[in-house]
């Protein structure tokens, strides 16, 4: 049992939360019953699971409270995870939760991405589908909040124009609640081959842009296979996207307030996608 926060495996750890160090050691870190939870059953399917490797498992018995943490040592035991067990207080410099769980496990870190061509099989299906295409945002708890979103209306795949903040990032891990597990996405920093795949697999680029775009539920312009398009949350969309774009949305704003938050307006524009495509959901 490690009894010394100093340990160098768990100082390792510790600087997870850092972006330059997940990409050193191609690896983050993910606290919570329910998020490894969803991780262990998404490992269990194909093809996500390939992408979900469980590296190490840092686990406290001290701080179960019922079956599902011994449950779960098992499972990612079984699934590759090295487990390795901790004092509480070593496990307590590894958790941002107020109160500890008594598990935090890394996982591959650059396995979890996916590039369009993996992509293609998801997004070639006989049905409607949505892609949500996030444009160069900032704040952690956004994106975190977009893909958990994403996860619960049935998005095919998530694409993050770089520069983007890192999906990696604890706090975007935290906001997801294990749909980083769920949903495939890739990062772009070069776009010229995302418009024409799109085209190739029938997706339309629609832009989230109030001035452009007609109010959503007078329109549907969000019914059959989109291409969701959200911008930054300072600038909004890119100039640059604008040639792509085959048509724009917007949410109507009948008070006093300028715009609205990007989470937001990117959850009311997805459920209204699904309300469209889905009619019996």
């Amino acid at each position: 049992m490690i009894t010394s926060s100093q340990n160098p495996r768990i100082i390792e750890a510790r600087k997870l939360t850092r972006r330059k160090h997940r990409l050193r050691q191609n690896r983050f870190l993910v606290e919570g019953l329910q998020l490894l939870g969803l991780a262990v059953d998404m490992m269990k399917t194909a093809p996500a699971g390939r992408k979900i490797v469980p590296q190490e498992l840092f686990y406290c018995e001290d701080l179960f409270t019922g079956p599902t943490a011994p449950r779960l040592v098992v499972q990612l035991t079984e699934a590759g995870a090295q487990a390795v067990p901790v004092a509480p207080r070593v496990l307590d410099t590894l958790s941002s939760r107020d109160i500890s769980q008594g598990l935090a496990a890394t996982f591959a870190l650059a396995e979890l991405e996916w590039s369009l061509v993996e992509l293609e099989t998801g997004l070639n299906q006989s049905t409607n589908g949505l892609v949500l295409i996030l444009d160069k945002l900032q704040d952690p708890g956004n994106l975190g909040t977009l893909i958990r979103t994403a996860d619960a209306v049935g998005a095919r795949a998530i694409i993050l124009l770089e520069p983007c903040v890192d999906p990696f990032d604890p706090k975007s891990v935290r906001g997801t609640m294990g749909s980083i597990f769920t949903v495939p996405f890739a990062r772009l920093k070069n776009t010229n081959e995302l418009w024409p795949w799109l085209t190739k697999l029938g997706y339309r680029p629609v832009g989230a842009d109030a001035p452009r775009g007609r109010t959503v539920w007078q329109s549907n312009v969000l019914a059959g296979s989109v291409a969701m398009v959200l911008g930054n949350e300072a600038r909004g969309l890119d100039a640059k996207l604008h040639a792509h774009l085959a048509d724009y949305v917007s949410l109507p704003l009948l008070g006093h307030a300028e715009s609205l938050n990007v989470a937001i307006a990117g959850g009311v524009l997805m459920y209204e996608w699904l309300r469209l495509n889905n009619p019996h959901a």
